[in-house]
């Protein structure tokens, strides 16, 4: 399998932590060279490692998020 090249050139905030200390974070991050995708997954502490994830473009996030207020979440 080839490498995953990433950079988190924002992080937005972090939504749970386990008691290993993995963080489910929310971050805007760049896969592979592309455009910045809204991203959200567990991290290692070190941010080396990482569990499976959503990425989401900015249109998606804006979505889920009137899905969410209409819902009153």
């Amino acid at each position: 399998m080839a490498d995953i090249k990433y950079e988190i050139i924002e992080h937005l905030g972090v939504l749970s932590e386990s008691p290993k200390g993995w963080k489910k974070e929310l971050n805007l991050v760049i896969w592979n060279g592309r455009d910045p995708k809204y991203d959200l997954r567990e991290w290692a502490p070190d941010h080396v490692k990482m569990g499976k994830g959503v990425t989401l473009m900015e249109e998606e996030v804006g979505e889920l998020k009137r899905i969410l207020n209409e819902k009153q979440v």
